[in-house]
């Protein structure tokens, strides 16, 4: 403030040009928050939680006014409007604060349209008309505004005036002289006022001295102060030199035009105070100013030529008009030019700044809660890890248990079943025939019956109970694992469509491939059968204690995932006993051909003939009965007894492969229906952690969005300091 007070002691119209120059600045750095504010909100133009749609429409239209409030400071100017009756002299006043003769003037209707005077920066002194850009000379301004012109223009139409700055030292200070035809000359003044005058700063009203006020002046400014609110008016009564032929009443004409100018000002256009109105009305001649100026620009001094008595003082009250004249101006100027653009200003600024503060507040709030939620998902990831590993491990466990118990029960079912296989057999209802290929395709039946026999037993003993275990085991899997995962993705945990069912391979055909069957007729009490079947009941215990039967390798089914490796096959090595019992029948005859026929003779004479013969037919007999009943059924008999023998042994020897694999079936149920379960807690954990990354860069996102609106909300908040500041420097100064 004491900058621009400084200012205008020295030069009262640098106030507008320092206040303009510092008014652009800021609307410089305006249009910049602005710029930065829409470039940010198109940046989250996606994030609608964010950014209201409202938001963005308005921070763009806040871009076009603060481009046309530029525009319009770029062109403001302090605007000087003359106007008074024709013949009064206004273009005489604006020639001599010129200091040069430039517009038209003279005795009656001179200007018959308006000029416009300012500044040319370049030297160059042109004229350029509304309806043409070209440069005209200045000197035919005579001919292009006199009213006495014969190419005369509309009285409503505007001539700039472009006068060097350096001839003219008012010129320089953003000031415009307007020149206008006389009022009463025209009935367009309404036209006149809002084409020429609502941009005007100071008004001023150039009087006859010789004559009062007239009516069509004050009609003029009454529809001034209409369109405008207080205009500023400066009166001057213009040919004062004329009181000089009556200087007995001087005073009192004077005061008299004081009385009446007052009067008009304060109580009749009510735009100012009584002392302000007296210190706004002047008495000169604009023609005397005017030549004085002319002889001084000549090195003459200005009270040269014929003048007027009491010129002296006629001219130092104009050129006090011109001093409170230019205090005026610019003062009044910077505030009815830049008081409007300053509260305009404020409001953009202070419109952005909420705007910003409110995008801080959401954006911070996003920011936390998304914070909360990330906190949550990684909490809630952790718990499902930690879950998961425990579950994992009860789970193992539990399968564990359940392929034991799986194992245990196989194993003693299918001991009881071998046990009770001499019943399957004999379910077996094929015709016989002891003929070797029909016996082949008998054998092979008969190993499909007890293979399809011992499986349909084994499922009706274990099926039903094997597969609840396995489908409530499943059930606890899916319930304990659906805990830990979302709600949309555990309704997707279904059971198998069809339920599990354990498949008993047992490949009696492989098994029993090298059963041999002996279908020879035996007495049964013959010396060779009594030997073997005492040799057969020595053999049988020693086969049991000391030696380990082989088990075939075809008979281990490629589908199970069995390490054939780990079974032992040791090679039969046991003596075959009947090849025991035929030696000893050899012996047995090479015994009757020696001491043998001694012994029977010895026997013969001891018992008797008749014992003899009796028991010699009654052996014969049970020989002949035995050799007639050995037919089809009998052999039937004797190779599926023969064949029970066999397969018991074999298939005592699968018992443990067969509930091993068994069990292999359910582990892999088991293990696959829960792989399948951490499957989908896996594929939860990774949505999880993608979530959790999505959100943390979403919350990078936010924290730059909310630093980003804060830079720019202080940014605003510090124009609106420096506008406060440029109130205080410059718009309060009048005050």
């Amino acid at each position: 403030m004491a900058d621009a007070r400084s200012l205008c002691d020295s030069s009262p119209l640098q106030i507008f040009v320092k206040a303009k120059k510092k008014i652009n600045d800021i609307f410089v750095e305006i249009e910049d928050n602005v710029r930065d504010t829409v470039t940010y909100i198109q940046s989250l133009q996606q994030e609608k939680a964010i950014v209201k749609a409202d938001d963005a429409v308005q921070i763009e239209r806040y871009m076009v006014k603060v481009k046309a409030i530029r525009e319009v400071l770029t062109r403001d100017h302090m605007k000087v409007a003359f106007f008074g009756r024709t013949s009064n002299g206004k273009s005489s006043v604006i020639n001599a604060m010129l200091k040069d003769k430039i517009l038209p003037s003279g005795i009656g209707h001179t200007t018959n349209c308006f000029l416009q005077v300012e500044g040319s920066d370049n030297r160059e002194a042109y004229l350029v008309t509304d309806d043409s850009t070209a440069k005209q000379n200045v000197k035919s301004v005579g001919q292009l505004a006199h009213a006495l012109s014969k190419e005369k223009l509309d009285e409503s139409q505007l001539i700039h005036i472009y006068w060097p700055k350096d001839k003219c030292s008012i010129l320089r200070d953003e000031v415009v002289f307007v020149d206008s035809p006389g009022i009463d000359v025209s009935p367009n003044l309404d036209e006149w006022i809002d084409n020429h005058c609502l941009d005007a700063d100071v008004f001023v009203l150039v009087a006859n001295a010789e004559s009062t006020l007239m009516l069509a002046e004050k009609n003029f400014f009454h529809k001034v102060s209409t369109r405008l609110s207080k205009p500023n008016i400066f009166i001057l009564n213009n040919r004062w030199d004329a009181s000089a032929t009556e200087p007995e009443i001087l005073d009192q004409v004077r005061g008299q035009h004081i009385e009446r100018a007052v009067d008009f000002l304060v109580k009749e256009l009510k735009v100012c105070t009584q002392k302000e109105a007296n210190e706004r009305i002047f008495f000169v001649s604009a023609k005397e100013a005017l030549q004085a100026r002319l002889q001084e620009q000549k090195g003459q001094p200005a009270h040269s030529g014929a003048l007027a008595e009491g010129f002296p003082n006629r001219y130092f009250e104009f050129q006090d008009f011109e001093r409170k004249f230019e205090e005026f101006i610019s003062k009044s100027a910077v505030r009815t030019k830049f008081e409007q653009h300053s509260q305009r200003g404020k409001h953009i600024v202070n419109e952005i700044s909420s705007i910003m503060d409110a995008l801080y507040d959401r954006a911070q709030q996003l920011k936390r809660d998304k914070v909360v939620g990330k906190k949550e998902i990684h909490d809630k990831l952790n718990f499902t890890e930690q879950q998961l590993l425990l579950l994992t491990q009860e789970m193992e466990d539990k399968i564990h248990q359940m392929v034991e118990d799986v194992e245990q029960r196989v194993s003693k079912a299918l001991s009881e079943e071998i046990r009770r296989l001499a019943v399957l057999v004999d379910e077996f209802n094929l015709p016989f025939h002891p003929e070797q290929l029909v016996l082949n395709v008998y054998k092979k039946e008969l190993n499909l019956h007890v293979e399809n026999g011992l499986g349909s037993n084994l499922r009706a003993r274990l099926s039903t109970a094997l597969a609840m275990n396995i489908e409530n085991s499943q059930r606890e899997m899916r319930e304990r694992m659906s805990a830990l995962l979302p709600k949309q993705v555990s309704h997707n945990v279904l059971p198998r469509r069809e339920p599990f069912e354990i498949l008993y391979r047992l490949n009696c055909d492989s098994l029993c491939g090298d059963f041999t069957e002996d279908l020879e007729f035996r007495f049964s009490w013959g010396f060779t059968s009594i030997i073997c079947r005492f040799a057969g009941k020595r053999a049988n215990s020693i086969t049991l204690t000391n030696n380990s039967q082989m088990i075939p390798r075809d008979l281990i089914s490629p589908a199970e995932n069995v390490d054939v490796t780990q079974l032992n096959f040791p090679t039969n090595n046991s003596e075959d006993w009947s090849s025991v019992a035929s030696r000893i029948a050899m012996a047995y005859s090479a015994f009757q051909g020696t001491i043998g026929g001694r012994l029977v003779a010895e026997f013969m004479l001891t018992v008797g003939w008749r014992l003899i013969l009796v028991t010699g037919a009654v052996y014969g007999c049970i020989y002949l009965y035995e050799r007639l009943m050995w037919a089809n059924k009998a052999k039937e008999r004797e190779f599926k007894r023969q064949y029970v023998s066999h397969a018991t042994k074999k298939l005592r020897l699968i018992v443990d492969l067969t509930s091993a694999n068994c069990s292999h079936q359910v582990q892999r149920e088991l293990s696959s229906t829960f792989a399948r379960l951490c499957h989908l807690v896996d594929e939860a954990t990774n949505d999880m952690d993608t979530e959790i990354k999505t959100l943390e860069k979403e919350i990078r996102q936010l924290e730059e969005a909310a630093n980003s609106a804060k830079v720019l909300r202080n940014k605003a908040n510090y124009i609106t300091k420096e506008l406060e500041l440029f109130d205080d420097a410059y718009l309060k100064l009048r005050e």
